[in-house]
């Protein structure tokens, strides 16, 4: 007897999709997935090939066998119960790295892919023959930034540091995913302080996606997050701008003169942001950076080059 199989063209296929866009909850943070995109994400894992949405949505589906389409159903299940895509997958795109995701840490969003670009940009606008640039990325998680820039700049050094020990190791994990493990470090610890105690520093280039978002919004926020990613990884306190006000503070002890600090910042933080950095002579050149929105979501500012600098803007 023939085994019946499931293709993608099959009426399986459109009843999985109607089921997924009949409970749909997206989140705007996350526009690469869609019913569609994210059925054939777990179509994909059914089938035994773990995938991004990013990365299924490039193949061809393989046949699923009664088994493995009832394992499908299960995971559509547990998509509309609002576990996250890329907890199912273990998989996430960012910059077109295949990532692994998890629980560990905050799952990599599109809208990071601004300050990666912008990450880039300056690290190669930094670059010198003979001399090697080290990046320092701060709040790291699975090691996004830190993996990006490390991709593309193969010349430099680069080190990550989170408070969690989970998304440390998720990090090196994905280093060693992408096999370019040799040219990164990561450590646990709050902030700036384990790369004080390493001895590390100064660096060409310092980078931090920090949780901005304040712990009154986070009881506010999709289930999906709140319940599923940890909230060490988005909650900023009381007004969502404390552990970027230390950031400020502190990174100028770790920035050589004349080098640049580019963080990511929330909707609405724009203002504040910049005039903090603005009124400090420790700065210099501070610039926002805008998404396709017209909303500022990053900026960089660079470490005035000299004393006399700093003391002319005094």
């Amino acid at each position: 007897m023939t085994k019946t199989v499931m293709t993608e063209n099959s009426p399986f296929f459109q009843e999985q999709k109607a089921r997924l866009e009949q409970g749909w909850a997206g989140l705007r943070d996350k526009p690469e997935e869609t019913p569609e995109t994210t059925l054939r994400a777990l179509w994909a894992l059914a089938a035994g090939e773990p995938l991004s949405v990013d990365r299924a949505m490039g193949v061809p589906l393989e046949a699923l066998e009664p088994g493995q389409a009832e394992a499908l159903k299960g995971l559509v299940d547990r998509r509309l119960q609002g576990e996250p895509l890329g907890h199912l997958t273990g998989r996430q795109c960012f910059m077109g790295l295949e990532l692994l995701a998890g629980p560990q840490a905050l799952i990599p969003r599109k809208e990071t892919e601004l300050l990666g670009r912008e990450a880039i940009k300056l690290a190669r606008s930094m670059s010198q023959e003979g001399e090697r640039l080290q990046v320092l990325d701060l709040c790291t998680g699975s090691g996004n930034l830190a993996l990006a820039v490390a991709h593309e700049m193969p010349g430099a050094l680069v080190f990550g540091a989170d408070l969690s020990e989970d998304a440390i190791e998720l990090a090196r994990e994905n280093a060693k995913f992408l096999g370019i493990e040799e040219r990164l470090r990561f450590f646990a610890g709050d902030l700036l302080q384990p790369i004080r105690e390493a001895g590390l520093g100064p660096f060409d280039l310092i980078l931090c996606n920090p949780p901005y978002i304040s712990s009154a919004r986070v009881d506010e926020m999709a289930e999906e997050i709140r319940a599923f990613e940890p909230k060490l990884a988005f909650d900023g306190g009381r007004f969502g701008v404390g552990i970027l006000w230390k950031l400020i503070k502190e990174a100028p002890e770790f920035l050589k003169p004349g080098s640049a600090l580019a963080f990511e910042i929330g909707l609405g933080q724009a203002k504040g942001v910049l005039g903090r950095l603005r009124k400090n002579p420790v700065y210099t050149d501070v610039q926002g950076v805008e998404d396709a929105e017209g909303e500022t979501r990053a900026i960089v500012a660079w470490k005035a080059a000299s004393s006399l600098e700093v003391n002319q803007r005094n």
